[in-house]
């Protein structure tokens, strides 16, 4: 049986999505959520295994990159299925995602500097930064996307740019360096994926939504801004919280290497 064929014999009743047109978008968007959804759930296997051979000290936080990688191995799977059944971007969905996984990501922060002398009101900085961030992006992009998207824009990137200032500048930076060349590294290079990696969840917000920057709408079409954005939200969330784990897990290995 051909790949065609097979594809064909694929069937979901009122499906949006036909598996035979290989350059549809919402082809192409079903196949990263079905990559995503994989991608995810070997990630979890992968962390929750390697849990019980590094050292005592970082199994929290490889327990906790699992867990992030798992609750969005859930969510994609349902998000594909959505995508699947409607061709529509599942923006609820995503949202109900980041707001668990997002600052479970800023609690390591917390957690790999807490050895240096991190204290709760940092994390709870975090936690509370990342919250605000998602709640107001969901405000602007859907409940108030076409009277005040621009506002809740503003307030949805001024926290992210605390949470970058934090990492970069700020108490999380500096803790990282009072807690040996190993977590400096690691904090460092969580950085660039907050500073880089992140940065495709404003921009998107600000190509998907009537408002764009500032008022001035950068497309066109922010509803086919939208949907082209999936493709690099799956890929991003992937490499964002896959990534996020295995920097920690670089750093619980290189620990265990020296300490032996």
């Amino acid at each position: 049986m051909s790949l065609t064929t097979l594809l064909a014999s694929v069937s979901v009743s009122n499906s949006a999505v036909d598996l035979t047109a290989y350059t549809d978008l919402t082809t192409i968007t079903s196949f990263t959520f079905f990559v995503g959804c994989m991608a995810m759930m070997a990630a979890s296997v992968f962390f929750f295994f390697e849990m019980w051979n590094v050292d005592k000290k970082w199994r929290t936080s490889l327990l906790v990159s699992g867990l992030i990688t798992f609750i969005a191995f859930v969510h994609y799977y349902y998000m594909r299925s959505y995508h699947f059944e409607t061709g529509e971007s599942p923006t609820f969905f995503r949202y109900v995602d980041w707001t668990l996984t997002v600052p479970l990501m800023c609690v390591e922060f917390y957690l790999i500097t807490k050895k240096a002398g991190a204290k709760m009101s940092l994390l709870w900085k975090l936690i509370a930064a990342s919250v605000i961030m998602l709640v107001t992006g969901y405000l602007g992009e859907t409940i108030y996307r076409d009277t005040s998207s621009v506002m809740w824009g503003v307030i949805s990137g001024a926290a992210y740019f605390y949470i970058v200032f934090l990492v970069w500048k700020g108490e999380v930076a500096q803790l990282a360096q009072n807690a040996g060349p190993a977590v400096a590294k690691a904090v460092k290079v969580l950085f660039w994926f907050v500073l880089v990696g992140w940065a495709i969840y404003p921009l998107g917000y600000i190509l998907g939504t009537p408002g764009g920057l500032f008022g001035m709408q950068l497309v066109s079409d922010p509803e086919a801004a939208s949907a082209y954005m999936d493709v690099v939200y799956n890929i991003g969330d992937a490499v964002n919280k896959i990534g996020f784990g295995l920097v920690i897990y670089s750093l619980a290995v290189s620990s265990k290497e020296e300490a032996a």
